[in-house]
């Protein structure tokens, strides 16, 4: 019960999260031979929105999303 634009939300916002936090997580991992508290800080924010991003995934998953009813026909294209 959900309109298509917070779908597409969600989506795009699941996928820029778990993106850029992969992104970090790299650089943090990258980071920690030269300074070890930045790289560890990166490494736990990186993580942090990888995993806000797979619970954007399950919360996606829960929507229920209103389909037409079968009975109406395909609305016809312009001539």
């Amino acid at each position: 019960m959900t309109s298509d634009t917070n779908t597409a939300r969600i989506e795009r916002w699941t996928w820029i999260l778990i993106y850029v936090g992969m992104v970090g997580l790299g650089f943090g991992l990258a980071l920690q031979r030269s300074d070890a508290s930045l790289g560890w800080g990166m490494v736990i924010v990186g993580s942090a929105l990888i995993g806000i991003g797979i619970v954007l995934i399950w919360i996606r998953s829960r929507i229920r999303i209103d389909l037409p009813p079968k009975n109406t026909p395909p609305p016809r294209s312009p001539p």
